[in-house]
């Protein structure tokens, strides 16, 4: 019979039997009401479409019924139906009613009545209830028609599940298969890794490329299917890629979302309230090391098995595991002039230690900042003597006693990464920088400019340096980057030697006139230009004067 003209053909008999479903009493006068409501439901519960996934919405204490006919002239027909619960956990049932061998004999009508009301409701019965949040399955053979109705129901709050109905039971699943084994075993752990291991889905051996395996990590709990993950991901206030990414797809991600693609590894990390919920798919890799953990941290690993295909995913069993306790930071002794050069990891904001022992009274400290921001803080025999945030180049110049013990903290003050070059040398020692102007800016002169060329000033020293200009053509969406970006510590050796413009020395006893002024020409008209002067000192290291952009005239 087509499920569009069931309706038509619906015995009455059959329709009172799914009302009495739950009660084997006779029908009463009060009990009249009770039936026709009963009748109005079923008359609007919904028809399961067969051999798709259908997601369901619950409301809350408020049952949702969906029904099926098997299919007659079958001998025996299978049927499975397996329902997924998406947060919170559900009760839902399956009746079954099966039509009444003999009609009712006549006779006196409230007796016939009665007789038929328990006859129907005794061809009626539960065949399945759970109660719960895992993914179940339940799996039936029928000899003959039936009508089967599935009740579903919420009562902590609104939700919502997916059930998938099928009567073809030969051509294989929506769902991948999970191992006989579907545990994760861990196999390794570290201070911020933790290695995984599981058994291979045989849908994996089958149809190797339209399934894979997508792993989600998250400092909370387990997950008992895809969907009730990305519905507690969703809950936090964030929004998610369709079914985490199951194809290599470049979804658009939240501000919260950072997207990894290496290796042919998809992963993307969601900042939540609750720590970070990291999802990775790896193709059909069973074994993975999962890394940048934070130490000393519970940590809860679901892994799936996705058809790429259908978006129908099997969950493993999920495990936990706890990463070792970070070690004691690690000291790095400071020889004298020495240059040590440091990143700092801005996401851990972690201190980076340093200790120098002093062979003199007077100590000299150089930092120069390379990128980021960084906060330094100076310590002698366990007292601060000095705390500040980077800026530039900074120098400390510290007196104290022979054999004075000096740790030096760095610290990110930011979330992206930073760098610096750190020194430390006794108070006469050659100095690592050359004697610094009192302000390290590139200064244009807009009435000087042409479309050809540009005329930028920059001030020096009392002492003979060596000043080298470079020049790079730039659009205007990378000034930013160009700016921000720019590794302060890095010298011409980093350049191409197309930019470089010019190198002259020059000083002057009067720091009044120590100034120098340079035309570039050359130039094309209309373009964007970024300037750069580095001076060098008697060590040869050179320093960085701030980048300067400038826009050639259009029109002359």
């Amino acid at each position: 019979l087509k499920m569009s003209w069931f309706w038509l053909y619906l015995p009455l008999h059959l329709l009172m039997a799914t009302c009495l479903c739950h009660s084997t009493k006779a029908p009463t006068t009060s009990s009249q009401h009770s039936f026709k409501t009963d009748l109005f439901n079923f008359y609007h519960s919904l028809i399961l479409a067969d051999g798709k996934e259908t997601t369901i919405h619950l409301l809350k204490d408020i049952p949702k019924r969906y029904y099926f006919v098997l299919e007659e002239g079958r001998v025996l027909a299978p049927f499975s139906i397996t329902v997924t619960p998406c947060d919170v956990p559900i009760e839902w049932s399956i009746l079954v009613y099966k039509p009444p061998p003999a009609k009712a004999t006549p006779g006196d009508h409230d007796t016939q009545e009665l007789s038929k009301s328990q006859k129907v409701s005794s061809m009626v019965s539960t065949i399945f209830n759970y109660k719960g949040n895992s993914v179940e399955t339940y799996m039936g053979m029928s000899s003959h028609s039936a009508l089967y109705l599935l009740e579903f129901s919420s009562t902590e709050r609104d939700t919502h599940i997916t059930v998938y109905l099928t009567t073809d039971t030969t051509s294989g699943h929506l769902y991948p298969e999970l191992p006989s084994d579907p545990r994760i075993d861990v196999i390794g752990i570290g201070h911020t890794t933790v290695t995984l291991t599981w058994k291979h889905s045989p849908s994996v051996l089958q149809h190797r490329d339209s399934i894979q395996y997508c792993l989600l990590v998250n400092e909370k709990h387990n997950y008992k299917s895809l969907c009730a993950a990305e519905t507690a991901i969703r809950s936090s206030g964030m929004k998610l890629p369709p079914t985490l990414a199951l194809s290599l797809s470049p979804y658009l991600l939240e501000p919260q979302q950072v997207m990894i693609l290496s290796n042919s590894e998809l992963s993307i990390i969601n900042k939540v309230s609750s720590g970070e919920v990291r999802q990775v798919c790896m193709g059909t890799k069973n074994t993975y090391t999962v890394p940048n953990l934070s130490p000393s941290t519970q940590y809860y690993f679901d892994v799936f098995i996705v058809n790429l295909l259908t978006n129908a995913s099997a969950a493993y069993t999920g495990t936990f595991a706890r990463t070792l306790e970070e070690p004691e930071p690690k000291v790095t002794e400071l020889k004298d002039g020495k240059v040590v050069r440091v990143v700092l990891d801005g996401k851990r904001q972690k201190f980076y230690t340093l200790q120098y022992q002093a062979r003199h009274k007077k100590i000299h400290f150089t930092f120069q900042l390379c990128w980021g921001q960084i906060r330094v803080h100076i310590t002698r025999n366990g007292k601060t003597v000095a705390s500040e945030n980077l800026s530039g180049l900074r120098y400390f110049s510290l007196k104290g006693k022979l054999l004075d013990t000096y740790l030096v903290q760095l610290r990110s003050t930011e979330e992206s990464n930073s760098s610096v070059k750190v020194q430390a040398s006794p108070h006469f020692h050659k100095p690592l920088f050359p004697l610094l102007p009192e302000s390290l800016k590139i200064k244009s002169f807009s009435k000087l400019r042409t479309c050809r060329s540009v005329t930028i000033a920059w001030l020096g020293t009392q002492e003979e340096s060596k000043y080298c200009v470079y020049r790079k053509r730039i659009e205007e969406d990378q000034i930013w980057r160009e700016l921000q970006s720019a590794d302060r510590c890095s010298g011409p050796e980093s350049r191409h030697k197309s930019e470089k413009v010019l190198c002259k020395y020059f000083y002057d006893l009067n720091l009044q006139r120590a100034v120098t002024t340079e035309t570039i020409k050359g130039l094309e008209a209309g373009t964007l230009y970024l300037f750069d002067v580095y001076l060098f000192g008697p060590s040869g290291i050179p320093v960085r004067y701030h980048s300067k952009v400038v826009k050639t005239r259009k029109k002359c």
